[in-house]
């Protein structure tokens, strides 16, 4: 019977675990997003908070995007349990520096899964994870634009409020 079962999915158990601890990152980088564009809302920042409120959005895609082909393959999507999400940051700048530390996080490991993947044959899963290379090179540049508002723009005076009007720029023409 068991394997019955195995011929039911086209993933080696070795992908399919790092999958699903992909979509456990993803998740992860939702909550973070989400936390960041309630801490942006209560400092005043509205341009940010809606940013983040659309990172969070993007990323819960990206984690079902995940979940939808592991289960199409044939295996076994785990929904995560996502725990140690940071409610408090200690600056505007350092939650656009989390930002771009994240997505270098999760850029390093789609890599690691395309890796993976042509090292198990499995071409076609390295091909699915191509997009989400692709996306990483828009997340990093976005992120990189917008730390360079605070060295361009200063955050002295009314800093950050420009930092703030001027994200709507970065973020709809950039991305």
């Amino acid at each position: 019977m068991k394997d019955l079962l195995k011929l039911k999915s086209s993933l080696a158990e070795e992908i399919e675990n790092i999958l699903n601890a992909q979509i456990k990152v993803e998740a992860h980088a939702s909550a973070l997003y989400l936390a960041m564009s309630s801490w942006c809302d209560d400092q005043g920042f509205d341009n940010a908070a809606a940013f983040f409120a659309r990172q969070s959005d993007e990323e819960r895609a990206h984690m079902l995007k995940l979940f939808k082909y592991v289960g199409d393959r044939g295996g076994r999507a785990i929904s995560p349990e996502i725990t140690n999400v940071p409610t408090d940051f200690e600056s505007f700048r350092g939650v656009f520096e989390q930002t771009l530390e994240q997505e270098m996080f999760v850029t390093e490991q789609f890599n690691n899964i395309a890796d993976v993947c042509m090292k198990s044959k499995d071409y076609v899963t390295f091909n699915f994870v191509q997009w989400f290379l692709e996306e990483q090179v828009e997340e990093e540049y976005v992120a990189r634009r917008i730390i360079e508002l605070f060295d361009v723009i200063g955050e002295q005076g009314t800093g950050q409020w420009e930092i703030d009007k001027h994200l709507v720029k970065v973020t709809f023409d950039e991305a």
